[in-house]
């Protein structure tokens, strides 16, 4: 298989968007690289890709996971079809099929031994 460009995508769930999204834009100074919605903001620092997105129910005085999920960043968009059939072919189960963004990358998403969500991503801006 590819090597692959390490985990350069983070999502988190948050409760607090509004307040989250100026933290890491206004206060750690990465950028809007896409807002589809009022729900949904993916940031960037140039190399770096984070996610956030709303979910009112958490309760943040719970240890819970907030984790959604973490990418494991793809030098090629070719290499997320080759890492689809590799992880395929050892029967890991998938949880989002391979398909394309409206942010024109690509990626698909399986679940690790513990059922945390590993997404396998390549993006135009990020593929460095």
């Amino acid at each position: 298989m590819n090597e692959t460009l390490g985990i350069k995508h983070i999502a988190l769930k948050v409760k607090n968007f509004k307040d989250c999204l100026n933290f890491y834009t206004k206060i750690l100074g990465m950028t809007i690289d896409w807002k589809p919605d009022n729900e949904n903001a993916y940031l960037t620092n140039g190399r770096d890709n984070l996610a956030l997105h709303l979910d009112e129910t958490l309760d943040l005085t719970s240890k819970d996971n907030r984790l959604d999920h973490f990418g494991i960043m793809l030098k090629n968009k070719d290499d997320v079809d080759d890492w689809f059939k590799y992880i395929s072919s050892k029967k890991i189960t998938i949880y989002k099929e391979l398909r394309d963004h409206r942010d024109n990358s690509r990626s698909f998403y399986c679940y690790d031994p513990d059922l945390n969500v590993v997404q396998f991503l390549w993006h135009p801006k990020l593929n460095q």
